[in-house]
């Protein structure tokens, strides 16, 4: 008998439902709030937590969330990490790896808790993928970017030989919690930061929300997010509400038929074409969010050349990133050398295609794939001509309708 000619297979059929909430709650520190202590699921668990901490969270708000575990008799381990960019390493995940085994963290029950920017989310969120093959966390986003970005992702990923989140994974934390109040501490700049990725959210699909930051950008970064004292003059509390609301509604929309990126087609990579490989080539000189709006802008430019957008949208593009303090050029934007190894690698990235992201008109995109070297250098021009003057239309390319 002719064993060779025997053949057998088995196919592996399954489906995994993923299903994780994104709950806004005001006070959370507040010992009264259950919100930090319910786990996924419901109930309070059991055995030790662990609370992971970024190192300006720690010192802002650490004797804080610590009287918030202690006044509710909740056994907590801490951990504090720094929250910049260059820490988004591996060696961070096996840190809070370490940790988990020293406290001993339950394979659910006692799910960890990370409060902080969206680098200790992220690096978090790699450890728990890949601690005994994964477990549960909560996130605790405290900046704007993080709320409105990080907060509703399911991926996590860190840095990695030169490379912008070059490993990580898709595992979404069953619950995150959202509480703009954290937001009164965070620095004018990291506030910027935030604005850009809502000021992407607004360009690729919300009209509204781009009139919003038009109106009421810069006045929102100047208040923090917050609400005015009671009786006095600011910005109603609604209008940062709606901010970020529609942010994050918008992103949730954009990514649940589409989580595990199937579909390489994706109108949420809007300002994330051009820019990973220049804010990693620029650290720590530029922020995520400044980077993406620089990317937001350069990628307008390509669509002014091609006649998708008209120029008087194209300036109020600039004009709103300039009103809440988001620059809209840099040098390595101008280095088309840079730009179009940036480019190869996003191409990389969607397994052979451009599926560039292009604005039509404010709030709407199509996807290109032909967009050439010549399209490339015209705005590598156009960002270099926007750092040298603040006069005309100083951006658009030879040939885009002025």
């Amino acid at each position: 008998m002719n064993h060779a000619s025997r053949q057998q297979s088995w196919k592996i059929q399954t489906e995994l439902p993923v299903e994780y909430e994104i709950v806004e709650s005001h006070g959370l520190l507040n010992p009264e709030n259950p919100e930090l202590l319910t786990i996924p699921g419901g109930g309070r668990g059991s055995g030790t937590r662990l609370v992971i901490l970024d190192h300006s969270v720690d010192e802002l708000y650490g004797n804080a969330v610590r009287a918030y575990f202690s006044k509710n008799d909740v056994k907590v381990d801490y951990l504090t990490l720094p929250g910049s960019e260059e820490n988004k390493s591996i060696e961070r995940v096996l840190e809070v790896v370490n940790k988990l085994n020293e406290v001993g963290t339950n394979r659910l029950s006692s799910p960890p808790i990370v409060i902080g920017g969206g680098v200790v989310a992220d690096v978090v969120g790699l450890a728990a993928s890949l601690y005994r093959r994964g477990i549960p966390f909560v996130r605790v986003p405290t900046t704007l970017l993080g709320q409105v970005d990080v907060s509703v992702a399911a991926k996590s990923g860190i840095n990695y030989g030169g490379y912008r989140n070059r490993l990580g994974a898709y595992t979404p934390p069953p619950r995150t919690l959202i509480d703009r109040s954290f937001l009164a501490t965070v620095p004018d700049r990291q506030l910027r930061n935030g604005m850009g990725e809502i000021f992407k959210m607004a360009l690729i699909k919300d009209l509204r929300l781009f009139e919003l930051l038009e109106e009421y950008g810069a006045e929102l970064i100047e208040t923090r997010f917050q609400d005015p004292e009671p009786g006095g003059e600011g910005l109603p509390g609604t209008v940062a509400d709606e901010v970020i609301g529609r942010a994050i509604a918008g992103m949730a929309e954009e990514l649940q038929p589409n989580l595990w990126e199937k579909d390489l087609k994706r109108s949420v990579d809007y300002g994330h074409s051009f820019s990973p490989l220049v804010e990693m080539r620029a650290l720590p000189e530029l922020l995520h969010g400044e980077a993406v709006a620089m990317d937001c802008v350069f990628s307008a430019l390509i669509a002014a050349g091609r006649g998708l957008i008209d120029g008087d949208q194209f300036d109020r593009i600039v004009a709103v990133a300039r009103r809440m303090g988001l620059e809209p050029s840099h040098p390595l934007f101008c280095d088309v050398a840079l730009v179009l190894e940036g480019l190869a690698d996003t191409v990389l990235h969607r397994d052979g295609m451009q599926n560039l992201p292009m604005l039509t008109t404010i709030g709407q995109v199509c996807f290109l794939n032909d967009v050439t070297e010549a399209e490339i250098g015209r705005a590598c021009d156009g960002m270099a001509r926007l750092l040298g003057t603040d006069a005309g239309r100083p951006g658009l390319p030879v040939g885009a309708d002025r």
